[in-house]
Order: structure tokens, then sequence, then C-alpha cells
């Protein structure tokens, strides 16, 4: 693997991502992740661009990303943070999502902005992980949420 796929300087750049979770276009919406703490917190970096298919319909005279989505770019960097604290042996797991709270949308995310995700652990125990999402764009606090996610095995791929 070169560094683009490893988390050497606390990087994991779209090859890494694209190693570590499943998520494909047009759903995986996180380009980097930085500041790596494994097991701990992280920043996803999601560069907003016109491009989105998302903003076709949302809006097409105001693009404006949803909310949910941002709350789930939000989620794919923290399951980025779980598979980095995890041991190689554990390459075989998924994290899901168990639940969102507290979920507060402050200001628009629109095309040109370049949003960091910032999600903390606040607990991690076993199977269940919880953790604190904050998603910025120039210093402002764009959305915000808690959420909760849970580790499982990949389904297998057997065919009968």
């Amino acid at each position: 693997m070169d560094a683009e796929n490893t988390s050497v300087g606390t990087e994991v750049g779209i090859s890494g991502i694209m190693e570590r979770i499943p998520h494909r276009y047009p759903f995986l919406l996180i380009d980097r992740v930085i500041d790596i703490h494994p097991g701990e917190s992280a920043i996803g970096i999601k560069n907003v661009t016109v491009n989105e298919n998302f903003f076709q319909g949302h809006f097409p005279e105001h693009p404006i990303m949803p909310g949910v989505l941002i709350v789930e770019a939000m989620a794919q960097t923290a399951a980025i943070v779980v598979i980095e604290g995890m041991d190689k042996a554990s390459s075989d797991k998924l994290v899901y999502f168990m639940s969102i709270d507290n979920a507060r949308f402050r200001k628009p995310v629109l095309p040109g902005h370049t949003l960091h995700l910032h999600v903390t652990k606040e607990h991690g125990r076993g199977k269940v992980w919880r953790f604190k999402g904050e998603a910025k764009a120039d210093g402002v606090l764009m959305a915000e949420a808690t959420f909760t996610a849970m580790i499982m095995d990949k389904p297998s791929q057997e065919t009968t």
C-alpha cells in the first residue's frame, strides 16, 4: 500500500477511504480524513460542488446540501475512526448507524463550501460506539449531531 492508502501522517485519502468503508458514488460523502486519532477522533473533509447529484432536486434554483447527508458524512468519518482503531484482523467489519440524536442544522451548506467534519468518540465499548459530530465551513458551525453506530460482521458472500 502507498501512503495514500494508509493512515501514515494521520491522513487517509480517497483510495484508503474506499478500502475501509463500502460506500461508493453517489453515497461516498467524504473526500479525505485528516488529524486521525485512531479510535478517538478525526476530521473528515467534504468538498461540496454544484455537480453533486442531490442538487438536481434539492433545490435546483437554490442548491442546499440536505442535512441528512451532512450527518451521513459525519458518520462516514466516524466509521474511519472506528476502523483505524481496530486491529487489522478486524477488516471484515462494517459500521452501521443505530441512532441520530440532537441534530441541529445551523446554516445552509452550499456549493463551494469545504466541510470539516469534526467527530469525537463519546463512548465506545464492544460493538456500540457513540460520537459527537460538528460540520464546519470556514470555521463556522453549519450542523451538529450525536450519533450511535454498531460494528457488525460483513455479510458472507457465499452463494448457494
